[in-house]
């Protein structure tokens, strides 16, 4: 009972250890888009700059 005990408490440490890490992921994730997102925007604005320009 005291092996399953120990299983049991690893089992959930690296089960939240790795919740900790996707959370890690999505998060950085979110940021690597938003910023991805505001380029994309001010190259298509450049574009339309310089045909107006024109």
């Amino acid at each position: 009972m005291k092996k399953l005990n120990l299983l049991l408490l690893c089992l959930v440490v690296t089960a939240m250890s790795s919740c900790a890490v996707i959370g890690g992921i999505f998060k950085a994730g979110a940021v690597v888009g938003i910023i991805a997102v505001v380029i994309v925007i001010a190259i298509i604005v450049w574009i339309i700059s310089l045909f107006r320009g024109k």
